[in-house]
C-alpha cells in the first residue's frame, strides 16, 4: 500500500490572489491613501516643515503594516507551480 504525499493545506489567499491584490493596492489604493494624508494634512493650518516631514514619513510607512500579509512572498516564483 503506497501512501500518497499530503499536500499542505495554506491558509489565507492563495499566491495568485495576493498578485492580484497587491496590483490592485498598489495602482488604486496606495494613490488614494496618499490623496486623503495630503488632503488632511493641507486642511491643518501648516506645520512646522519638521513636523510635517515626520508626519509624512510616519504615515508613509503605516499603511504597510496592515497590507503586509498580501504582499508577503510576491516577488518569488509561485510555490504551486
Amino acid at each position: 500500500m503506497t501512501q500518497e504525499p499530503e499536500k499542505k493545506e495554506r491558509k489565507g489567499l492563495s499566491y495568485r490572489a495576493r498578485r492580484r491584490w497587491s496590483l490592485v493596492i498598489l495602482v488604486l489604493a496606495l494613490p488614494a491613501y496618499i490623496f486623503a494624508v495630503v488632503t488632511v494634512v493641507t486642511l491643518l493650518d501648516r506645520p512646522p516643515i519638521w513636523v510635517e516631514f515626520i508626519v509624512y514619513a510616519v504615515l508613509g510607512v503605516l499603511w504597510t503594516f496592515p497590507l503586509r500579509f498580501v504582499f508577503k512572498g510576491i516577488g518569488k516564483p509561485d510555490p504551486d507551480a
